[in-house]
């Protein structure tokens, strides 16, 4: 394909999808990795169908080991290369440690971070044979400053940070570029429900006053996988209207 490709964990919604129509409108051929609805990441597909772009869906939990290693040969089979990696997938399973079982925990980490050690773990090989490759790790304000009732979810995202600037150094010298974006409280299924009380509290700690949109992160995802950021590895860009700077 002479088309750039993307995968994209988590795509059938939120961030995920708005970061698959972004690249598909930057002319980017996307992958719409999908774990649980398969109609969701019809959905998207369609919708970047409608306005021109490509792409395809492929199922995958990338919290195992195994099928994420297989969807990555598969891929590369079908396309020949897979040029950008967008690490999305992510859950949360919030609750104050004393009451948070050892399930809640394990999965979260299992989704979040281990999903991006798998990823880069089976795709790395590739990006190096072709000496050149973006990987865009999604992280999150919380695993920066932390917040109350998601240890899971914190360490989780805090170890996307460690990650990050670790295969940032390990695949520089091959022309990789590895970065991450810690979104802010953003507008999506994730804190549509959260009661007004606290979205009221959050607000107030927010500098712009307001949650962010699923386009700041994605735009700044597209710029990350362009071009336009080649000389740009191992950062840590905030997209949340200023909570932690």
């Amino acid at each position: 394909m002479d088309k750039k490709v993307a995968l994209i964990t988590g795509a059938s919604r939120g961030i995920g999808k708005e970061t698959a129509c972004t690249l598909a409108r930057e002319g980017i051929f996307v992958v719409i990795n999908y774990n649980g609805s398969q109609q969701k990441a019809l959905d998207v597909l369609e919708s970047i169908k409608k306005n021109g772009g490509e792409g395809a869906i492929y199922p995958c939990n990338v919290a195992d080991y195994s099928q994420t290693e297989e969807m990555i040969k598969n891929l590369i089979k079908e396309y020949g290369h897979i040029d950008i990696l967008v690490n999305n997938a992510g859950i949360t399973r919030d609750n104050l440690i004393m009451k948070m079982s050892e399930e809640d925990f394990d999965k979260v980490i299992e989704i979040n971070l281990k999903g991006c050690f798998n990823t880069i773990r089976h795709l790395s090989r590739q990006m190096i044979r072709q000496r050149s490759g973006k990987i865009i790790n999604v992280s999150s304000v919380s695993g920066v400053l932390g917040n109350a009732g998601q240890a899971n979810y914190a360490a989780s995202k805090a170890g996307i940070i460690g990650l990050t600037k670790t295969m940032a150094r390990e695949l520089a010298s091959r022309g990789i570029c590895v970065n991450a974006v810690a979104p802010g409280f953003i507008k999506t299924e994730m804190t549509e429900v959260l009661p007004d009380s606290i979205r009221e509290g959050v607000t107030g700690q927010i500098p712009l006053k307001r949650f962010g949109e699923t386009k700041d992160i994605a735009e700044m995802i597209a710029f990350l996988a362009s071009d336009k950021a080649d000389y740009i590895t191992g950062q840590v860009i905030h997209v949340d209207g200023g909570m932690a700077m």
